[in-house]
């Protein structure tokens, strides 16, 4: 069992589960990455459901909220599952924000645009769940190959239903 070191809460080592710890090491690292990527995302999404205005404002305004509420619950999970392979998570958005391929939201946007980006985002952060599935798949690691797969689920589906929106 990996024990924790008092002045950093680092573990010391990471749990014998089949997974070599460099393989553990890598996968938590794509794993931070997917994080980061998915609370900018959750941020941005949460911004564009406060401030969406116009035709599209309630049903983006439901289906941002649905995203929203999806990507926290998921972010607990990633979290949760570098921790179980040893690893320590970001410890502020600042350590995540350089991790991160989705930018920050800086301008107020008109809701098509806002789906834009959005839509934009969300193939990002496939494109990246993909790689690192593929990464977990090859190092064993079933079980984040899985939670990454469902992520990947939700952000296909995602851009689906925000490209119906506009079209």
């Amino acid at each position: 069992m990996a024990t924790a070191s008092p002045s950093t809460g680092d573990s010391a080592k990471a749990p014998d589960i089949g997974i070599s710890a460099k393989s553990a090491k890598d996968v938590s690292r794509a794993l931070a990455e997917i994080l980061a990527d998915t609370y900018t995302l959750l941020i941005k999404t949460h911004v564009y459901h406060w401030n969406v205005v116009g035709p599209l404002f309630l049903p983006l305004h439901e289906l941002t909220e649905q995203h929203y509420k999806d990507m926290f619950e998921a972010a607990d999970h990633i979290a949760e599952r570098i921790r179980a392979l040893g690893q320590v998570t970001p410890l502020s958005f600042e350590q995540m924000l350089p991790k991160a391929g989705v930018e920050e939201e800086t301008a107020n946007r008109a809701a098509p645009a806002m789906v834009q980006r959005l839509v934009a985002d969300h193939e990002q952060l496939a494109k990246r769940l993909r790689i690192a599935a593929l990464k977990a798949n090859d190092a064993d690691d079933l079980v984040t190959a899985d939670l990454l797969t469902g992520r990947l689920a939700f952000h296909e589906k995602a851009i689906w239903m925000l490209n119906a929106m506009t079209s």
